[in-house]
């Protein structure tokens, strides 16, 4: 269980509950599947195995992993139009009347309700990694949306859930921009050779560089010229790579060999053995990783009564 996206929630009090009564929380709403004239469902599933009776929290040293699924029915918006503008027609044709957007409205209603029995379900999967001690919850998605339903749903069975994104002190833009300036990041870190450079007037360029020298005289030009970094490749140590954006989004994260193949002989012949050793070790990892790299960034922006 390597995560390939990290979205970080600093928890502003400590956690009310512990594995078993969150366990408990997450049973109450299970995935499932869309009713005939349901859009979408969400829910918890067990992160780890299908079977009927595994846990919904996979507890390992100090972390816990959650999982959760949305599905939801396909209806294509080109195939709804065109059954509604066809209906709208056979009205005008029939009635010798004009159809107006109220009435539009609910024809596209009924269409929608007609056609979701026969939709195609497309089920999407979410994963969240709770870290109690450190105060922190890491969602595996790059898109803040993905993980607020996830959030949500956490807080809709909890009754509350206190977090909120990691914040830093110093704009990530600002700290990446001077690393790639003086071509030093900080310690530990090592910049790779993508990037994304924005101009920071309203409506400026955007440059995207990729497998290019990052030291180059064509970067500092537009260095020069205002563009600040909105986006980076970062090595860490020589345990992985990963990119970086200007909300202090991780993206595309990568765990070198050494790590996976530890993970491998950790975890033995088990397939669930193998995935609670890649789990324990990506969390390990991420406990140094996060704090190193907050720090380089000028330093994490604390909630109050913390």
């Amino acid at each position: 269980m390597w995560f390939k996206n990290l979205l970080v929630y600093r928890l502003t009090q400590g956690l009310a509950v512990d594995a078993a009564a969150l366990e408990e929380a997450l049973k109450t709403k299970k995935a499932r599947t869309p009713g005939s004239q349901e859009l979408s469902t969400y829910g918890f599933v067990p992160p780890f195995g299908t079977a009927e009776d595994a846990p919904m929290v996979h507890v390992s040293s100090d972390y816990w992993l959650v999982g959760a699924r949305k599905e939801s029915r396909i209806l294509p918006g080109t195939v709804v139009r065109d059954a509604v503008k066809e209906k709208v027609k056979e009205i005008e044709s029939t009635q010798s009347r004009k159809v107006y957007k109220k009435e539009r409205d609910q024809i596209k209603d009924e269409v929608i309700q007609a056609f979701l029995p026969r939709a195609f379900l497309r089920r999407s999967q979410y994963f969240a990694a709770i870290a109690p001690k450190q105060g922190l919850i890491i969602v595996n998605s790059a898109s803040a949306k993905n993980a607020e339903d996830l959030l949500s749903t956490m807080r809709e069975v909890l009754g509350t859930l206190p977090v909120r994104p990691v914040t830093l002190k110093i704009a990530p833009p600002a700290t990446m921009t001077e690393w790639l300036r003086t071509g030093k990041a900080g310690e530990d870190f090592y910049v790779l050779d993508e990037c994304e450079l924005r101009d920071t007037h309203e409506d400026g360029g955007v440059v995207r560089c990729k497998r290019q020298d990052l030291t180059s005289e064509e970067i500092h030009t537009h260095l020069a010229v205002g563009k600040v970094v909105t986006q980076m490749s970062i090595a860490w140590q020589d345990k992985l790579s990963f990119t970086l954006d200007d909300k202090a989004c991780i993206k595309r994260l990568k765990f070198e060999d050494l790590l996976q193949d530890q993970a491998s002989a950790d975890g033995g012949d088990d397939a669930l053995g193998q995935l609670d050793a890649s789990f324990t070790l990506m969390m390990l990892t991420l406990q140094t990783l996060l704090p190193a790299l907050y720090e380089a960034l000028g330093g994490e922006e604390q909630p109050q009564g913390i």
